[in-house]
């Protein structure tokens, strides 16, 4: 065994135990976007209603993946129940599900902000009606009068700040120092009815695994009929077909997977480095320019000329001003000023004293030190650094 195998085979060795003790202290985190996604198990998704439908529903429900429009194009239908929760629907199919309501179905649209197309036809609006980290919903039935869920996490406050005087309001959001506001309606429209909830956050996993809070899901479902209801789901829900998908869904292959691309990553660059051919070192021709202006510098010196290098440089700062931050040098005023602290970003204090030393360069009869060019150059350096 080379000593060259055993070096790559130490890096090698060393970089796994940094990697396993990175996976072991590695803290999860928690997602807590709404999603609404029936396959997700994060606090928002809906990954436990999914589940627990098919018993809500009696084995009655339907999940369709296609769009409203799509699907009632195919299919004729029987008055049957529509479930939209949170999904982004496009305006004719949102028509379609009308027609629908207007033949004899129900429709129950879940959604925090209620698209133009039901409310223009219906007559409701809505909008904030709470700004607070907590709400409770509750039903206005006396049924149900002890069944309520209290939503301390992320609620959305939506709800109703209009409806017409005959709509009927099923659910409202309670708060102590607030009025009570619906966020739950029925409405009739033609043959069938609409029902309205602005807060669908309480059927996502966070909520319905709390003790007791399955129950208000339970009564607010209770209002549909018992017959065929469809589920128009998200089509992000569908699975994915990337062949990798079993592996990278499963934490331990998935490290592995990545520990072993690693490696792969590693073991070519090494053995490419180990096979390079050997590049002569050709040395760079010697730049002679930077000779010369220490020379001119140092000639500036010898003659104590401060003031003529002085203006020298103030003349090179503001022409670079003009040409890198198109700011003009005719009057260095306080608009100057400002204009030049903007771009660069330093201090005021810093670019106010710029300016008086950039004057005085200027002024052919101001009395120049060795201290001002020593200054003036620090600081012009330093703006444009």
């Amino acid at each position: 065994m080379n000593k060259t195998f055993k070096t790559y085979a130490a890096i090698f060795i060393i970089v796994m135990i940094i990697l396993a003790l990175l996976e072991v202290n590695k803290k999860e985190t928690t997602d807590w976007r709404k999603n609404f996604d029936i396959n997700e198990k994060s606090p928002f998704g809906l990954f436990v209603f999914n589940n627990e439908a098919k018993h809500l529903f009696k084995n009655n429900l339907k999940k369709v993946e296609q769009a409203p429009y799509e699907y009632y194009s195919q299919h004729k239908k029987d008055a049957h129940n529509i479930i939209v929760i949170e999904n982004n629907l496009d305006g004719e199919s949102w028509k379609k599900i009308l027609t629908q309501v207007s033949e004899g179905s129900d429709a129950f649209l879940m959604v925090t902000r209620m698209p133009k197309e039901v409310s223009d036809s219906i007559g409701y609006y809505d909008s904030e009606i709470s700004f607070e980290e907590e709400n409770v919903l509750k039903l206005t039935d006396k049924k149900f009068q002890n069944d309520f869920i209290r939503l301390d996490k992320f609620p959305s406050g939506r709800g109703f700040s209009f409806i017409k005087p005959k709509v009927e309001v099923l659910g409202k959001t309670v708060e102590k120092k607030n009025t009570d506001q619906a966020n739950f309606i029925k409405v009739k429209f033609g043959k069938g009815y609409i029902y309205a909830h602005t807060e669908p956050l309480f059927l996502t996993n966070y909520y319905l695994l709390k003790p007791g809070n399955a129950k208000y899901a339970q009564d607010v479902f209770s209002y549909l009929p018992d017959r065929e209801t469809l589920w128009f789901v998200s089509n992000k829900s569908s699975t994915s077909r990337f062949f990798m998908r079993f592996v990278l869904s499963n934490p331990a292959l998935k490290y592995a997977w990545w520990v072993f691309l690693g490696g792969l990553v590693l073991f070519i660059f090494f053995n490419a480095k180990r096979k390079q051919r050997i590049v002569p070192v050709t040395e760079p021709l010697r730049n002679t320019s930077l000779d010369f202006v220490k020379s001119i510098g140092n000639l500036y010196l010898q003659e104590g000329d401060f003031h003529d290098m002085m203006a020298k440089k103030a003349q090179y700062f503001l022409n670079k001003v003009r040409m890198d931050l198109l700011i003009d040098t005719q009057h260095l005023d306080e608009e100057f000023a400002k204009k030049l602290q903007l771009k660069t970003g330093k201090t005021m204090e810093m670019i106010n004293e710029a300016i008086i030393l950039i004057k005085k360069a200027q002024d052919p009869y101001a009395s120049v030190m060795k201290e001002d060019l020593t200054r003036i150059n620090k600081l012009l350096d330093e703006i444009f650094r």
